[in-house]
């Protein structure tokens, strides 16, 4: 099941790599399967809390939350 999370300050490719990387270094993503510039989004795969993924886009200095 893919799950969705809005992340916002990322304004180039470096930004989406760097989210790509933090968010499949969380314990329980099995796959990040896209993250998008222009939607604003990230699609992952897995069971990782959501409280994890977004501790762990805002470490990497951009902001998150869980797309409706």
């Amino acid at each position: 099941m893919s799950n969705k999370l809005k992340v916002t300050g990322m304004t180039c490719g470096h930004c989406t790599n760097a989210v790509q990387k933090a968010l499949a270094a969380v314990p329980g993503v099995t796959r990040v399967v896209e993250v998008s510039l222009p939607r604003g989004e990230a699609v992952y795969e897995g069971e990782a809390a959501p409280e994890a993924l977004i501790a762990a886009v805002k470490e990497a200095g951009y902001q998150a939350e869980v797309a409706e």
